[in-house]
């Protein structure tokens, strides 16, 4: 029996429902200048960082390069501190 393609199987219906839909994270809509991109600034720094303590990525803070790289290292810095847990 030959093997049927996606547009026979959805015909058919046959196509397989994914059980799981993930849950959309809340993007960071914060407007900053460089200047208050500082370690010392914790409560900026927090609303780039997740519940567990990690930072979020480019994909959702929508961030430029040069400035995702600047607000790392101000968090790593603060941890470091002790300002950030």
């Amino acid at each position: 029996m030959p093997r049927k393609n996606r547009n026979e199987r959805e015909e058919s219906g046959q196509r397989r429902q994914r059980t799981e839909t993930r849950t959309q994270r809340r993007k960071p809509n914060v407007d900053f200048t460089v200047d208050l991109l500082d370690y010392r600034n914790v409560n900026l720094l927090r609303q780039y960082v997740t519940d567990t303590g990690r930072i979020l990525p480019r994909k959702y803070t929508h961030l430029p390069a040069h400035y995702q790289r600047r607000l790392t290292t101000a968090i790593k810095r603060s941890r470091q501190m002790l300002l950030m847990k």
